[in-house]
């Protein structure tokens, strides 16, 4: 008998989701904040978390996440700045078991890639990314087993390491200096298995769009203005067009609209959602 594969995941969201200037737009006027949360899972089908970037949260943050959002909903998690740009990846081994120890793994099944973004001055060094990307766990049991390294700085109440069953971790890099768009630095990362993230920057980082991975990771920034543009109905209909090659290619494809300072983020993201022809609700 034939094994039927799967067909290949498309996951559209917004990175973060708490924002002032969203209230009253896309938000309804009068929505409780502690409620924002549930109000866009129910129309997009992942976000990004972020707060993860600027500091630990507590697990129980973690847990409440999950259970505030549909039951096919996924979260991606940005890994922390003291990883990527205070350490630069070096020496970090105990900075990743205090990042896994501290509830990200408390998402459960709710739990999708690992972004790991670099900083504008961190240039291509390939046997600096490898020792890094050794490091990464590549499964919930394996993330357990890490953060069992972790040091005593994370007290007892800040961690959390239980899981429901083992499954595996993917992750994904976004590189900001020019050095990064060569061939060797696709295949350093295509050899380990860390997706390069496909990055629209208004054209001030690099934009590398080669598979490096059994998934596509996107983060549009805005193609006109970083961070500020939004995205017009030609622009969102050449995304959904990549997206589409992406999956012919049987690939997963996780995008995260990234452009929240003037609130288009989760009107672009319900616009691509539109686009590629999948619901608004799940």
């Amino acid at each position: 008998m034939a094994v039927r594969r799967r067909a290949p995941e498309v996951r559209i969201g917004i990175s973060g989701w708490t924002y002032a200037p969203w209230r009253g737009e896309f938000y309804p006027k009068g929505l409780p904040h502690r409620r924002e949360l549930e109000y866009a899972s129910e129309r997009l089908s992942s976000i990004e978390i972020n707060g993860t970037f600027y500091a630990m949260q507590k697990p129980s943050s973690f847990v409440k996440w999950r259970n505030e959002t549909p039951e096919n909903f996924v979260f991606s998690v940005k890994g922390g700045r003291y990883i990527t740009h205070l350490k630069r990846l070096v020496g970090v081994e105990t900075a990743l078991a205090n990042f896994f120890a501290a509830g990200v793994l408390g998402l459960g099944p709710k739990l999708g890639p690992i972004l790991w973004q670099l900083p504008p001055n961190l240039q291509f060094d390939a046997a600096k990314l490898a020792d890094f990307f050794d490091l990464l766990p590549r499964s919930t049991s394996e993330a357990v087993e890490l953060a069992g390294r972790r040091d005593d700085k994370l007290g007892d109440d800040r961690v959390a390491l239980d899981i429901d069953e083992d499954t595996p971790i993917r992750h994904a890099l976004e590189a900001r200096h020019a050095s990064f768009a060569c061939d060797e630095a696709v295949e350093l990362l295509r050899a380990h298995d860390v997706a390069f993230v496909v990055a629209d920057t208004a054209g001030r980082y690099p934009f590398i769009d080669t598979p490096t991975s059994n998934f596509m990771y996107v983060r549009l920034h805005g193609d006109k203005e970083l961070y500020a543009s939004g995205y017009d109905d030609e622009a969102v209909a050449k995304w959904a067009q990549r997206i589409s090659a992406w999956t012919d290619a049987k690939l997963d494809v996780f995008a995260y609209f990234d452009n929240d300072m003037k609130g288009y983020a989760p009107f672009d993201a319900l616009s691509l959602i539109s686009n590629v022809g999948l619901s608004t609700k799940i």
